[in-house]
């Protein structure tokens, strides 16, 4: 068994107050949750899923994560 890790991006809905989350590197990986822990445990499940639905090739060429960049515009 393989250990795979992954960087999620999470937002919080200001209307409704429920953190979102996603994995931008896994299609379809992408959850929801009323607790920063319920999320990540929604985010384990999902990536989990999304694994097994793709082939042992298709994982080693997953992409490395570099990092998250803040872009300021002032329009």
């Amino acid at each position: 068994m393989k250990n795979y890790d992954f960087t999620a991006c999470i937002e919080k809905d200001k209307e409704t107050g429920l953190y979102f989350g996603y994995v931008p590197y896994l299609q379809g990986a992408h959850t929801q949750g009323a607790t920063l822990d319920e999320l990540h445990k929604n985010l384990q499940e999902v990536v989990s899923l999304c694994l097994e639905e793709i082939s042992s090739e298709e994982k080693e060429e997953l992409n490395d994560f570099v990092g998250m960049q803040k872009v300021s515009v002032n329009i």
